[in-house]
């Protein structure tokens, strides 16, 4: 463990060294430069004290090497937040803003062992099943379906209106829901994430898909859900809904931020400039992000199950240690890797048995959202320098606020005008004012835009 005067001085309004504090991870101070701020924990060794919420400490593992080390080993770092001393001995806020990313389910994220195996196994299996052909032509008619809601404007906010809402419209489709089911379920996980009403939010979604589990349990389809239903594992109504969840929650918010992000790069003026002399493609965009701008920067929490020192660095037993994929990925000693850009080098996606199993159609999903926006709308630019782009405060994410762009306005047909009408009538997205849709209504205006 370095000395304090080993340790470099904390970045421009960073409270770390406050006496017994933690470096916080929820600041805006933390959001508008996290890579200062990884600098300065790399002072304390392989990983470094955090507070991910108000009286949630952690340890931030920073380290390329260590975090390997603790998602290849479950036999040391177990995922089981049942084994949170902290929580166990109500040290913890029951209010907390983390505990739903944090708190026990009965899922593959927070199981170890053979229970795990067995849950993953059902996921994977299920997720094997999906044909990307189908999920080439499903993302194309969504990008199509989003680009029409805005394009005859000439401006848009690419997060709220594209790269946040194409992912939940790819996993209605997928899981099959109806179009109140799909609804509320766009609502609710939108508004977990936003932190808007997200009692609420969180409400709206469970009463969802325990409202699709049952409808699923009667009437079996061609989807993931059921196909996670017709499992050998034999999923109860209880593992459904955090397995759910899971596949939302990770195929979701990380897609969003990706599919921002990559945006973000593509569109500022370097690149631009670029372009025109065969400057970055989409893929190389992607990669870019997922190693300098990992989407869930800060997760994987593990346990260790006893008293544990890592590279010289404490961890005790039962308390939660987070892998920070953005300062791994960003570690100074992989500079020969970092060069060569391997798409398989990062951590962006995890590691060992706790790896996103749906790693291929996220990337394929990402790569299909990009190509189409740019495909249709070929001149769309940034609205605003890239230096001044903001991201949304929050201990996991690295995700953008916002993403204005403008582009030449794109004369609508007088079909397109009627299957617009179609979907407002349906209850799909309105624009009172050239603002944001209301992202309620995107699925089943979605499938009354199919119908027209």
């Amino acid at each position: 463990m370095p000395s304090p005067a080993d340790i470099p001085a904390p970045p421009p309004g960073c409270p770390a060294h406050n006496s017994g504090k933690g470096i916080p991870l929820y600041t805006a101070d933390f959001a508008d430069d996290p890579q200062a701020h990884y600098e300065y924990m790399r002072g304390f060794g392989v990983a470094a004290p955090v507070e991910l919420a108000p009286g949630v400490d952690a340890s931030l593992v920073t380290d390329y090497a260590a975090a390997l080390h603790v998602l290849q080993n479950p036999d040391v770092f177990g995922r089981d937040s049942r084994r949170w001393r902290a929580l166990n001995e109500g040290r913890i806020p029951a209010n907390s803003p983390v505990l739903p990313m944090m708190a026990f389910r009965p899922g593959p994220l927070f199981t170890d062992g053979p229970e795990h195996l067995r849950l993953r196994q059902a996921m994977t299996d299920s997720l094997a099943k999906i044909d990307s052909r189908w999920v080439t032509r499903l993302g194309e008619r969504i990008a199509k379906y989003l680009i029409e809601q805005f394009k005859g404007r000439g401006t848009v906010d690419l997060v709220r209106e594209y790269a946040q809402v194409l992912p939940l419209l790819v996993f209605n489709e997928l899981f099959g829901c109806p179009a109140d089911v799909g609804d509320r379920v766009v609502f609710g996980i939108s508004g977990i994430f936003d932190g808007t009403d997200a009692e609420r939010a969180n409400k709206v979604l469970g009463e969802a898909l325990f409202e699709l589990v049952t409808l699923k349990r009667k009437e079996p389809g061609e989807d993931v859900i059921s196909w996670l239903m017709q499992h050998p594992a034999g999923l109860t109504d209880e593992e459904m809904i955090p397995q759910i969840i899971q596949l939302i929650g990770g195929g979701t918010e990380p897609l969003a931020n990706l599919i921002a992000s990559a945006l973000a790069v593509l569109l500022s003026e370097e690149t631009i400039a670029g372009l025109h002399s065969g400057g970055l493609l989409v893929e190389d965009a992607v990669n870019e992000v997922l190693w300098n701008s990992a989407p869930i920067a800060n997760y994987a929490t593990h346990f260790p199950l006893q008293d544990v020192e890592l590279s010289g660095y404490r961890l005790d037993a039962g308390d939660p240690v987070l892998i920070s994929f953005a300062a791994a990925n960003t570690d100074p000693n992989l500079s020969g890797d970092r060069q060569t850009l391997s798409k398989r080098a990062h951590l962006a996606w995890g590691a060992g048995p706790h790896a996103c199993p749906a790693k291929d159609p996220a990337l394929l999903i990402s790569v299909q959202a990009i190509e189409n926006l740019l495909k249709d709308l070929p001149d769309i630019e940034l609205a605003v320098p890239s230096e001044n782009l903001a991201y949304r405060p929050g201990p996991f994410h690295r995700a953008l606020s916002s993403l204005p762009a403008r582009f030449t306005p794109v004369r609508t047909s007088q079909r397109e005008n009627a299957t617009r009408t179609a979907v407002r009538t349906a209850g799909g997205p309105r624009t009172e004012d050239a603002s944001a849709p209301q992202k309620g209504k995107f699925w089943s205006g979605f499938l009354a835009w199919m119908k027209g």
